[in-house]
């Protein structure tokens, strides 16, 4: 096990909790579920300069489900984008730290997200548009389970294997909830591993929390000739967090100060 890397996204973790705190608002839950995602791509594996943000042959990545925003802040942070100090400012008035994604405010960020169901569309173009330039990058998409019910995603879907995009790897944060409760009680989604590979996708399986796991799949990946790749992460919403763990209520709630002592003193109390 990388303890340095567990150690990154235990920060990351505990930097989610304070900005949404501070907020008043926003998603912890589908936040905390992917911070060992983007700590993997971000501090192991993407081709990417802070110093640099807007280089033309960094790797891309779009975290389409835009409401975790809070998690890919404080990624950005942790990386050396921007000053931790500026998560505090999450949602406030003056803050480029908006709810969801602003690609012309944040520094880092690839694609302005929010509205559900359109980042792996526009992952589609980066990846095509590395492909059409003879370009190295590679492109990274982050969905939400609940997400996925959008029509527009298996649009995007069928694109991405038509034209043979190897170059894109998308990530399913599959915690199983959603804003209005399970997926099973909403859609069902069942089974999307044999729904991706039957519009043309090469399909990973995961632990969506083992650093290991998730490291070998992007590998995977990248190795992967003419077809893109989907990692299907099984994760927990509000992993790290025994009170948020599983639980559908902290999908968009904030915690108030008693629950943000809680939830801090065991994020800072050692990784789980």
């Amino acid at each position: 096990m990388n303890k340095n890397l567990k150690k990154i996204s235990n920060n990351i973790r505990i930097n989610i909790i304070k900005s949404v705190s501070a907020a008043k608002s926003g998603h912890p839950g589908g936040s905390l579920s992917i911070a060992d995602i983007l700590t993997v791509l971000y501090f192991e594996k993407m081709n990417i300069d802070p110093k640099d943000p807007k280089n033309p042959n960094r790797d891309r990545l779009v975290l389409s489900k835009g409401h975790s925003a809070p998690a890919l802040y404080a990624t950005l942070a942790e990386r050396g984008y921007f000053p931790q100090e500026e998560l505090l400012g999450l949602r406030k008035y003056g803050s480029k730290l908006q709810g969801h994604p602003d690609m012309k405010k944040v520094e880092g960020v690839d694609m302005s997200t929010g509205s559900l169901g359109q980042g792996l569309s526009a992952a589609n173009g980066m990846a095509l548009a590395g492909k059409l330039d003879n370009s190295t990058y590679r492109v990274y998409a982050i969905l939400g389970d609940g997400e996925v019910q959008e029509g527009q995603i298996w649009e995007a879907a069928m694109s991405s294997a038509h034209y043979k995009l190897n170059n894109l790897t998308a990530f399913l944060d599959l915690n199983g909830l959603q804003i209005d409760g399970s997926n099973e009680e909403v859609m069902s989604i069942s089974p999307i591993d044999e729904k991706f590979k039957a519009f043309g996708w090469n399909v990973l399986t995961v632990n969506g929390h083992c650093i290991e796991e998730i490291s070998k799949a992007i590998d995977e990946a990248a190795a992967t000739k003419g077809k893109p790749t989907i990692i299907v992460c099984n994760t927990v919403k509000g992993k790290g967090i025994s009170f948020m763990e599983n639980n559908v209520a902290w999908h968009g709630s904030a915690p108030n100060q008693e629950q943000t002592e809680k939830a801090l003193a065991e994020l800072e109390g050692g990784e789980k």
